[in-house]
């Protein structure tokens, strides 16, 4: 249950910092209004506390956290901005997650 529930809680923290980050894109670049970073401002927030939640050294979470961003990105690149991702998108993304599971799932010894 562990992987699965690390994997769950990572893909809720990759979307809670697209989101706070895309909405200021849409902000600054879209010429929607200001009031976009109220929102963002908070899912930002959730995204650090998301990643507090998990209970190992920081850095590796980090690190880990990295490869299911990536992950995350392709798949916000299709189903929100409309861009269908290429062969090496989905290759990136598969190298990425694997890092993740290495790193994440890795045996350690104990003490």
């Amino acid at each position: 249950m562990f992987p699965l529930k690390t994997a769950a809680l990572f893909a809720l923290t990759a979307v809670a910092e697209i989101v706070g980050c895309y909405l200021p894109y849409l902000w600054l670049r879209e010429g929607r209004s200001a009031w976009l970073l109220v929102p963002a401002a908070a899912s930002l927030a959730l995204f650090a506390w998301l990643l507090s939640l998990h209970p190992t050294a920081a850095g590796r979470v980090y690190a880990a956290y990295g490869g299911v961003y990536v992950c995350a990105a392709i798949l916000w690149l299709w189903a929100v901005d409309g861009i269908r991702p290429t062969v090496w998108d989905v290759v990136g993304s598969a190298v990425a997650l694997c890092g993740m599971a290495i790193i994440m799932f890795a045996p350690r010894a104990t003490g």
